[in-house]
């Protein structure tokens, strides 16, 4: 099940892709949704396994053309929706066709509100998300169409541990006024591999504020003169914008130079009007629980915008829980563009505190054929 418009309104900075409005909107902007080449992506790992395998699917972008592309067999199972006029019913009501044609797994590719859809017409088939969507706090999520496809074959191969998984979603239109809250809207059977399935994203406590503001004060000092620095997506780094004096956009990226706000809420063609412009670094964060650097929920920090950056792009700030919460699982990068990922990969230094740093691995699963991250 394919949402063919999932992270259209990523990079264009609309915060989410739920609704026509906002996907005609990013259209207009010169996005295009990803969602299909990501599916096509998993399911090339089951097509080079396994060729000439049979797959439910609904009809047209919902899923035939990717399964047909990545080279399997598409058995239609729904109709589907016309080009560009996909909605979350379709969505809901393709899952059911395929659970009541026997599905017992169903791979959906999206975000946050893909999974909310998908979860109403799932019933009990324990689900997988292969992540394209610009929200995706939720655990039903594999960490990389690579790493969907790996456990979409062990799945075939069986049997497979599953666990109950929330799914998580923020409602745009808060985020668009500033209200970043995620609330509960079902729970799902989701199969887990190590290193292959995505927790649920982790809120930081209210007892590690005071670390927080060390580690980005920490960032602050570490910022140049004349180097503009593109604020990611964070309550850490929206503690960095506090310490500047400078307003902070949640799920935006902000840019700013010698202190000073330069850019709020910037597209990615603004990013690389920016980058363009003179040395830039991205100041981002470690998603809690998941530990991904890049990839979910900062999209306009594109594979693009780093490829045009110099050798050191990332100034990281977190602090050391939550490291630690990681229990020696590797950071994360999943910009879409294996070339960076695998520039990112290797060991990255972390901000976590005024005068303090730490090492930590950070892995690409895309480029690793999705073996196991720890």
């Amino acid at each position: 099940m394919v949402n063919p418009v999932a992270g259209i309104g990523g990079p264009v900075a609309l915060k989410g892709s739920d609704g026509p409005d906002v996907q005609r909107l990013a259209g207009a902007r010169g996005s295009r949704p990803r969602a299909h080449e990501r599916a096509v992506r998993a399911l090339a790992h089951v097509a080079a396994a396994r060729p000439g395998t049979t797959v439910l699917t609904v009809g047209g972008a919902m899923g035939e053309a990717a399964v047909a592309a990545a080279g399997l067999v598409p058995r239609v199972v729904g109709a589907g929706a016309p080009p560009g006029r996909s909605t979350g019913v379709d969505t809901t009501a393709g899952v059911r066709a395929m659970a009541a044609a026997g599905a017992d797994l169903v791979l959906f590719v999206g975000g946050d509100g893909t999974a909310r859809d998908v979860c109403a017409g799932a019933g009990e088939v324990p689900v997988l998300g292969v992540p394209a969507g610009v929200k995706m706090y939720s655990g039903c999520f594999a960490v990389s169409p690579a790493a969907a496809g790996a456990l979409a074959l062990a799945w075939l191969a069986g049997p497979v541990r599953t666990e109950e998984r929330e799914v998580l979603d923020v409602d745009e239109e808060q985020v668009r006024t500033g209200r970043v809250e995620p609330h509960l809207f079902g729970l799902v059977e989701v199969p887990v591999l190590d290193g292959r399935t995505q927790a649920r994203k982790a809120p930081t406590p209210a007892s590690s504020r005071a670390a927080v503001e060390a580690a980005a004060r920490g960032a602050v000092r570490a910022m140049q003169p004349d180097v503009s620095y593109l604020l990611g997506p964070g309550g850490t780094t929206a503690e960095v914008a506090r310490i500047l004096g400078v307003p902070f956009t949640p799920l935006g990226v902000d840019v700013v130079r010698d202190g000073r706000l330069v850019v709020r809420d910037a597209t990615e063609q603004q990013l690389l009007d920016v980058v363009a412009a003179g040395p830039a670094r991205a100041v981002v964060t470690v998603i809690g629980g998941q530990g991904f650097l890049l990839g979910r929920g900062n999209q306009q920090i594109s594979a693009a915008v780093l490829a045009r950056m110099g050798p050191d792009p990332l100034l990281v700030v977190a602090t050391q829980e939550k490291l630690t919460g990681l229990a020696g699982r590797p950071l994360l990068v999943d910009t879409g563009d294996r070339a960076v990922d695998g520039r990112l990969a290797g060991h990255v230094r972390i901000v976590t505190g005024p005068s303090t740093t730490s090492f930590y691995p950070v892995t690409a699963p895309e480029n690793e054929g999705a073996a196991p991250c720890d």
